[in-house]
């Protein structure tokens, strides 16, 4: 799609205004396509993204379901508050994800969780995480239970999920496999190079590991009339990982 009115765009000036962008980047949309989506102008949707700290909740309405996701997400009224509280959906119904989806669905980079098994037993972590020829790639410091696991070629699991929590909605994806810590240089140089972060907790975690799926799985709930949510989907019972 076309992207090009974004290229010289300035910094957003509110956290609304960066949360519309950086899901719309999530989106791969352009102002374009998500004005067509709300209703609105390429034009005023730039004012959104960079100078209004807070439109209309009318407008707000229609942008979050062109957004494919919620108000409160967007104005952040949900980023201190642990998912999973709201009641559960009308008619909800969970379906499977397949291979190719749950990669998508990843998105390249973002932040996770990964399970490994440590001293004191499992133990459970959020990561950055960056998908490098269908590898997971995350950056860790040299004495981390992740680093001390990939060392030995332990076995990991690293999920990731949405949460939608106004439509009780959302998916989750697991991946499951060995881990091993890189240290060839060119290999190294080649990962820094594809990576889009650092880690957000700092520096120090310079020590490179990669999860090599041997199981991709997903799972998604959708709730009828919800955001997103195709007309006529039927959903499937309850599946197992």
């Amino acid at each position: 799609m076309n992207t090009s009115d974004d290229r010289h765009a300035p910094r957003a000036t509110s956290d609304l205004g960066r949360r519309v962008a950086a899901r719309r980047a999530q989106l791969g949309l352009s102002r374009e396509d998500v004005a067509e989506r709300a209703g609105s102008t390429p034009g005023y949707l730039a004012y959104v993204e960079e100078q209004m700290p807070t439109p209309g909740i009318e407008f707000l309405v229609r942008l979050a379901n062109a957004l494919d996701t919620t108000v409160q997400d967007l104005t952040g009224s949900t980023a201190d508050l642990a998912p999973g509280g709201s009641r559960a959906g009308h008619r909800a119904r969970m379906e499977e994800i397949d291979e190719a989806e749950c990669w998508e669905l990843l998105d390249g980079h973002g932040v996770g969780r990964v399970a490994v098994e440590g001293g004191d037993g499992l133990t459970v972590v959020p990561v950055n995480y960056q998908v490098v020829d269908r590898e997971i790639v995350f950056m860790t410091a040299p004495d981390s239970s992740l680093a001390r696991s990939a060392a030995s070629g332990a076995e990991v699991a690293f999920e990731e999920d949405r949460l939608d929590e106004a439509f009780s909605q959302g998916w989750s994806v697991l991946l499951v496999g060995p881990a091993r810590t890189v240290s060839d240089e060119a290999s190294v140089r080649r990962i820094r190079d594809a990576v889009h972060s650092e880690p957000w907790a700092g520096d120090g975690r310079d020590t490179v590991v990669t999860l090599s799926p041997r199981r991709v799985t997903g799972r998604r709930i959708r709730v009828p009339g919800a955001p997103g949510t195709p007309p006529g989907t039927a959903g499937q019972g309850p599946s197992r990982r």
